[in-house]
C-alpha cells in the first residue's frame, strides 16, 4: 500500500517499488502467476464480472490464493472475442470466455499446467490457434500510447499505474522544466487534438498561458457522442491514472491549479473509476496542495453530462459545467481566453491527456518518430460496422484504411464487397475502395471529403443503401441539435424530410438540388460544428454514390435493397417448392398458395417488406427486386 508521497524522492521510492511488484505479478519471479479478467463495459455486459468472481471462487475453494493472483484490467480493445482472460507469465490469451469456462481454466491451467485449446484465438486464415495476444493479427500492427495499460494494470489500484510508468512524466515536469519547456516540449511533439479539429496542442495551452489571471482551468472533454464511438470510455476505464496525470501537466503548463473532467453519464463505469483514482491520489498527496513538494496545487473534479451530443462542442460544454443549457457560445472569445466562468480554459479531450505523459517521459524527439509530417502519434478508433474484426484499434498515423479494414479488421464477413468507411462520425464523409490506400492522417482525410473526428470508424458493405445511412446520421442530427440556431434546428429538419421523401419514393431530382443549397445555408449559419458540418454525410454521399440517389429519384429503386418502399418481394415459381414454409413466418398472412400443388404468390399490398419469407426460404426461390 503506497504511503503519503511528500516529495520527488518518495515518489521515485514508491514506483521503485510498485514497478517491482508489477514487474513480478506479470514475469512471475514472485512465484505467483496472475489472472486478468477483462472489465471492460463490453466484456462486463457479457458478465464478465461474474467470471471474475468465479475465478476468485475456485481459486480460493482449491487453495491457489497463495500461488495465483485474480484482477480485473480494462479493454483489450478487440471487442467481438470478449470477454477475455490473460495468464501471466505465459501470456495465454483466452477469448470468448463464459462463466461456466472457469472451472476448465482453473483445473487444466493453474492446477495442471495444460493449455485450454478450445478457448485460444483461432486465426481466420491459417485456421490455427493463436497463444499469445501479440501473435494474433488484430493486435500486431497496433501501438498502445493512449491505452497504456489498458489491458495490463488494475485501474482501482494506484500501485499497478505507478508499476507501469505512471506519474514518471508529472515528476519530471514538475521537477526539471519549467512551465514554457513543457509546453515547448509539446510543441515540438506535433500533438494535435484527438477531438477532432486537430488544433495543436501546444498553441491552446500557449494561448492560456498568455493570459494574465489568478484562475484558469483545464477541462477534459470526455462526452464523446459519436454513434459507435467508445474510445475515451475505454482509456478512462482502463488507466484513468494517466488521464489525470496528463490534465495535471497541463494544468502546470499555462497556470491552472483546477481541473473538470466533463463524462457522459451513460459511462457509470468510466466515472466510478476516475473518482476512486482521484480519491487515492488525494490521501497519497499526488492531488492537492504542495503535490511534491514543489510548491504546486492542483484539484480535480468530475462533472457528468446528460447525454447531448452538442455537449462535445467546447463552448457548450463549458456552459453545462456552469449549470446552464448545454449551448455554444459564439467565438471569439476563445475558452483559451475567456472560458469556465469567464476564466481562461483549456479543453481538452480524453485521448489528447492521455497521450501527455509518453511525450514528457520520452521526449518529444522519440514521439515525432511515430506518423506523418503532418500528424505524429498515434490514434484510437472505434472499429465497427461490416467488419469482423469489431473493437478498439490504436495505430500509428499514416496507417492506411486498407491495413486497418483488412488486416487489422480481418475484412468484410461473409465474404461481401467493401463500399464505404464513414470516419468523423455524423460530422464526416464516406470514404470508398477508391480510397482505401489513403493513409490516416488529419488533413488527407479532409482533402478527401472526410475527417478524423474523435475516432469512429463504421465500415459499411455492399448491403448498405448509402441514401439510408445519410438519413441515419441526419436523424441522429437532427435529435442532437440544441435549437439555438435556426439554420440548424430547422434546417435539419427540412434535410431529414427530404431524404425520408427519397427513400419513400417521393423525391425528385429537384429534391436532391435542394439538399445541396439548404446543406450550404446550413453550414454558414450554424454557430457551432454541429450545425456547420451537419450536412457531410448528405454532401458525401451525394459526390461518391449519385447513381444511388438517381436511383431512388428516378427509377424508384433502391439498388441495395433496403428502403421498404423501393423494394418488391417476389417469388420464383420455377424455383418454388410448394413448401409453405414462407407463409407460416409471414407475421401479416402476405403470402397465398396451396402445400404440395401450386407454387406459392407475395401479395404486394399486404407484404410489409420484412424479409422473413427471404430468409426462411431454404431454396433461395425468394428474392428482393
Amino acid at each position: 500500500m503506497v504511503e503519503e508521497i511528500k516529495n520527488p524522492a518518495e515518489l521515485d521510492s514508491a514506483i521503485e517499488s510498485c514497478t517491482e511488484a508489477f514487474e513480478k505479478k506479470i514475469s512471475g519471479k514472485g512465484g505467483k502467476r496472475a489472472v486478468l479478467v477483462c472489465g471492460g463495459t463490453g466484456c462486463l455486459s457479457n458478465d464478465s464480472e461474474a467470471i471474475l468472481k468465479e475465478f476468485e471462487r475456485l481459486v480460493e475453494e482449491r487453495g491457489l490464493s497463495r500461488s495465483v493472483t485474480v484482477n480485473h484490467v480494462g479493454c483489450f480493445g478487440f471487442c467481438s472475442q470478449g470477454p477475455f482472460v490473460k495468464i501471466y507469465p505465459e501470456d495465454t490469451l483466452y477469448c470468448k470466455v463464459k462463466a461456466k469456462d472457469v472451472a476448465d481454466i482453473v483445473e487444466e491451467d493453474l492446477v495442471n499446467g495444460r493449455i485450454v485449446e478450445r478457448l485460444l484465438y483461432v486465426d481466420p486464415v491459417t485456421h490455427e490457434r493463436v497463444q499469445r495476444q501479440d501473435d494474433i493479427t488484430f493486435y500486431k500492427r497496433q501501438m498502445r500510447i493512449s491505452l497504456h495499460g489498458c489491458s495490463l494494470v488494475n485501474p482501482d489500484f494506484l500501485e499497478e499505474a505507478l508499476g507501469y510508468d505512471g506519474f514518471k512524466a508529472l515528476k519530471k515536469a514538475l521537477t526539471s522544466m519549467t512551465p514554457k519547456e513543457v509546453i515547448d516540449e509539446v510543441l515540438a511533439s506535433g500533438l494535435r487534438g484527438r477531438g477532432g479539429a486537430g488544433f495543436p496542442t501546444g498553441r491552446k495551452w500557449q494561448f492560456a498561458a498568455d493570459q494574465k489571471s489568478e484562475e484558469k482551468y483545464i477541462v477534459c472533454n470526455g462526452d464523446e457522442g459519436d454513434p459507435g464511438a467508445f474510445m475515451d470510455r475505454s482509456i478512462l476505464e482502463g488507466n484513468p491514472f494517466e488521464v489525470i496525470e496528463g490534465m495535471m501537466i497541463a494544468g502546470y503548463a499555462f497556470g491552472a491549479h483546477e481541473g473538470y473532467f466533463y463524462v457522459r453519464a451513460e459511462y457509470p463505469v468510466a466515472v466510478e473509476r476516475l473518482r476512486r483514482a482521484i480519491e487515492d491520489m488525494e490521501k497519497v498527496g499526488l492531488l492537492g496542495d504542495n503535490i511534491l513538494g514543489t510548491g504546486f496545487s492542483f484539484r480535480a473534479h468530475i462533472r457528468e453530462g446528460a447525454g447531448a451530443f452538442v455537449c462535445g462542442e467546447e463552448t457548450a460544454l463549458l456552459n453545462s459545467i456552469e449549470g446552464k443549457r448545454g449551448m455554444p457560445r459564439p467565438r471569439p472569445p476563445f475558452p483559451a481566453i475567456k472560458g469556465l466562468w469567464g476564466k481562461p480554459t483549456c479543453v481538452n479531450n480524453v485521448e489528447t491527456l492521455a497521450q501527455v505523459p509518453y511525450i514528457i517521459r520520452v521526449g518529444a524527439e522519440k514521439y515525432r518518430e511515430v506518423g506523418t509530417d503532418g500528424s505524429k502519434g498515434t490514434k484510437v478508433f472505434a472499429l465497427g460496422g461490416k467488419v469482423n474484426n469489431v473493437g478498439l484499434v490504436e495505430v500509428p498515423m499514416g496507417t492506411t484504411l486498407r491495413e486497418l479494414i483488412y488486416e487489422i479488421g480481418g475484412g468484410i464477413p461473409g465474404g461481401k464487397k467493401f463500399k464505404a468507411i464513414q470516419t468523423g462520425g455524423p460530422s464526416g464523409g464516406c470514404l470508398t475502395e477508391e480510397d482505401l490506400d489513403t493513409p490516416i492522417d488529419y488533413d488527407t482525410l479532409v482533402a478527401k471529403g472526410s475527417m478524423m473526428g474523435s475516432g469512429g470508424a463504421i465500415v459499411m458493405d455492399e448491403d448498405n443503401c448509402m441514401v439510408d445511412v445519410a438519413r441515419f446520421y441526419m436523424d441522429f442530427i437532427c435529435s442532437e441539435s440544441c435549437g439555438k440556431c435556426t439554420p440548424c434546428r430547422i434546417g435539419t429538419k427540412r434535410l431529414y424530410e427530404m431524404l425520408s421523401e427519397i427513400v419513400e419514393g417521393k423525391g425528385t431530382k429537384e429534391t436532391l438540388e435542394e439538399m445541396k443549397a439548404l446543406a450550404s445555408v446550413i453550414h454558414q449559419g450554424s454557430l457551432c460544428a454541429l450545425g456547420q458540418t451537419a450536412a457531410n454525410p448528405i454532401l458525401s454521399t451525394m459526390e461518391k454514390f449519385p447513381e444511388e440517389y438517381l436511383a431512388h429519384v428516378e427509377r424508384k429503386e433502391c439498388p441495395a435493397h433496403v428502403c421498404k418502399r423501393l423494394i418488391r418481394i417476389e417469388i420464383n415459381p420455377e424455383l418454388c417448392r410448394k413448401c409453405s414454409l414462407c407463409a407460416r413466418n409471414c407475421p401479416v398472412g402476405a403470402i397465398t398458395g396451396v402445400p404440395g400443388k401450386e407454387p406459392y404468390h407475395i401479395d404486394q399490398k399486404k407484404c410489409i417488406k420484412c424479409g422473413a419469407c427471404v430468409s426462411s426460404c431454404r431454396f433461395k426461390a425468394i428474392a428482393r427486386k
